[in-house]
């Protein structure tokens, strides 16, 4: 028996830490108590029936027949997995154990009854609860302690690690079944270094922040068991990169390692340390940072960042620029220093007018590359109006300063601008000018009459006038006077007249030493005039030969506008006997259909036509339009060869008075 124990400690050792291996890769469900051991406290005994604890037990297939035995002959599991005592049990010992089985699991668990008397039982028949009537599965009623092994153990293996000698026999002598179940513990050993997540770190403080500020925190992990010193790390500085003003000014909490500030808020002026970047050495040690222990090193930068403790200042109290009246642009670039950190909002500036330009003639925009103001003038300067302009400028930055810091007199900046003379061109006024005529005025006639000023009223200077844009030629000016008049004939209905309207344009020029020179606009609105007689459309109209009543429209037009066109009166030309043939009827106010009295042969006739106007006096002209009579034949018209029958409507007169003669 005690050799065959032996054999079973040394397998049971070999799959311990087979089993562990394994399970610590694994996250699938592992048959048996979920949990190994629980704790019931001791109140002078126990009740039938009321539970003392829940246990947990899973064989990872639905737990099917599970039976549990438990080593106090008057306690068991019930259905629920609540251990309850079979009758009021005052007698309960200091440890019991709890056997679940079924076909898929088989383990072991450990009840603790804390602050129970140690129990003395009579018999090993008690101790086993044989002869016990159980309704539950009473397969095994010894127990082996807990054995430990170290991990990472020397080959050679297996190994034995402990001794169990059990013999037991039941009253007859016979020897009960086995073997007991032995709970092996591997103990951690501390062969994991920590190890922090990234190698380089960065964080950020502000300049001037209390003692004792979080800058950032460093943490490292360690595979060793949590529940030993193997795991449990201290962190600790163990160089800083400059050391200057001082080789501790950062501190590092060994337990939570939150790097917090030492140096003083007055010496965390990024302004006047010697770098705005510290570079720490961070060691992460286990065994709660014991010599012996293993480390893990990670790298810290700590960038100080700036806050706005420094106002912008002017570099001069006062700026000059001069400037040309008339323009527009940079007029000077103002200059200033802030101490603070370049291409932030607390070095930024943002520039304004506070005082000096009531007409808003300039404005400031800030140059992004260098933090100049670009003091611009947008809207043109005049010499004669005011030649000095002071301006009293302000500059801020875009972040507010620290409550102790304000802006001072330097903030502020006088720019002095002086207005210089330019010789300015005339102007026109009205421009454009406009005046309305008659078209058809006699040559020479009176148009109107051009007013330019010379702004530069400070000099005398004369102006003279010139044609520099006249698209028809009809007009000349008088270059001391300024009248406008007409050279040509004006015609409402030239092309060079657009809506009524003929445009043109002169130019003023004064004797400065460089002479300069203005345009404007002259916009004659040009009146009609009933000068255009009206004529016919179409002009070639197409009938039917050997067809009577047959009809074609035609429409007066005219050049001229109302009332000197429409209506027209359109009616026969007056050669005798054209009445016989043809009759013309007004549709409308512009049409008339001109109607076939008679068959007749194809050919191409000249039909001559009246059309009036409605202008006062009217206009008349006498007109003709070519009438073709051509062969209809199933609802096509034939007009090929009118043009060889006859051509003019006398031999058509000559054949109607030969046939009335005849009659």
């Amino acid at each position: 028996m005690e050799i065959g124990i032996r054999i079973l400690i040394v397998f049971l050792v070999s799959q311990v830490v087979h089993i562990g291996a394994q399970k610590e890769g694994e996250e699938g469900c592992v048959p048996g108590f979920q949990v190994k051991e629980y704790q019931v406290e001791y109140n002078g005994g126990f009740q039938k029936d009321h539970p003392l604890t829940q246990v947990f037990f899973d064989d990872c297939a639905g737990n099917e027949g599970l039976a549990f035995e438990v080593s106090h002959p008057d306690f068991q599991v019930d259905e629920e997995m609540n251990l309850v005592a079979r009758r009021d049990v005052m007698d309960s010992g200091t440890v019991m154990f709890i056997h679940g089985v079924n076909e898929q699991a088989d383990d072991m668990a450990q009840v603790d009854i804390v602050g129970a008397p140690p129990r003395s039982p009579q018999t090993l028949r008690e101790i086993l609860g044989l002869g016990q009537i159980q309704p539950y599965r009473s397969k095994r009623a010894l127990f082996a302690p807990r054995m430990h092994v170290n991990e990472n153990m020397e080959p050679p293996f297996p190994k034995v690690i402990g001794t169990l000698e059990v013999s037991v026999t039941d009253l007859s002598g016979k020897l009960v079944e086995g073997p007991v179940a032995l709970l092996v513990d591997v103990n951690d050993q501390n062969d994991n270094r920590p190890i922090f997540k990234e190698t380089r770190y960065a964080g950020e403080v502000l300049e001037g922040s209390p003692t004792g500020t979080v800058v950032m925190t460093m943490t490292a992990e360690d595979a060793d068991d949590p529940r030993l010193q193997n795991a449990v790390l201290r962190y600790n500085i163990v160089r800083q990169s400059p050391d200057k003003p001082s080789p501790n000014m950062f501190y590092i909490n060994p337990e939570s390692g939150n790097i917090v500030t030492v140096i003083s808020p007055t010496l965390l002026d990024r302004e006047t340390l010697p770098t705005t970047q510290y570079e720490l050495e961070i060691v992460a040690q286990d065994m709660k940072g014991r010599d012996v222990g293993l480390t893990g090193t990670a790298t810290a930068t700590i960038t100080i960042t700036d806050k706005n403790d420094h106002a912008p200042e002017f570099t001069h109290s006062l700026f000059q620029a001069n400037v040309d009246e008339g323009s527009t642009g940079v007029a000077v670039n103002l200059t200033v220093d802030d101490r603070d950190d370049p291409a932030t909002g607390a070095w930024r500036a943002i520039y304004s007018i506070i005082n000096g330009d009531p007409t808003q003639n300039f404005e400031i925009q800030t140059n992004p590359d260098n933090n100049e103001g670009m003091l611009s003038v947008v809207k043109p300067l005049d010499y004669e109006s005011v030649v000095f302009h002071t301006l009293l400028i302000k500059v801020e930055n875009e972040d507010p300063l620290v409550p102790d810091v304000g802006y001072g007199s330097s903030s502020t900046a006088t720019v002095h601008i002086t207005v210089l003379d330019v010789n300015e061109g005339p102007v026109f006024f009205p421009d454009p000018l406009q005046v309305t005529k008659m078209e058809n005025i006699p040559l020479g006639s009176f148009v109107a009459l051009l007013n330019a000023t010379d702004p530069d009223v400070l000099q005398s200077q004369s102006i003279r006038f010139a044609v520099l844009r006249d698209p028809a030629n009809w007009l000349s000016v008088n270059p001391v006077r300024g009248t406008v008049n007409t050279s040509a004939n004006l015609d409402r209905e030239s092309p060079y007249v657009h809506d009524n309207k003929y445009t043109a344009i002169f130019m003023a020029t004064d004797n400065g030493s460089r002479p300069a020179s203005g345009t404007g606009t002259l916009v004659i609105h040009l009146e009609d005039y009933n000068d255009n007689a009206p004529y016919v459309h179409p002009s070639v109209v197409r009938v039917c030969e050997d067809t009577k009543d047959s009809v074609v429209i035609v429409g007066g037009r005219d050049r001229d506008i109302h009332p000197n066109a429409g209506p027209f009166k359109i009616e026969l030309g007056k050669q005798p006997g054209l009445e016989k043939t043809w009759k013309v009827s007004r549709v409308n106010n512009t049409h008339a259909q001109i109607m076939l009295l008679q068959s007749m042969k194809r050919a191409n006739y000249q039909l001559p036509l009246v059309v009036t106007d409605s202008g006062l006096p009217p206009l008349s002209n006498s007109t003709e339009i070519k009438v073709q009579v051509c062969t209809c034949k199933k609802n096509r018209m034939d007009c090929s060869s009118a043009g060889s029958v006859c051509s003019n409507l006398m031999m058509l007169l000559a054949l109607v008075l030969l046939s009335l003669f005849c009659l």
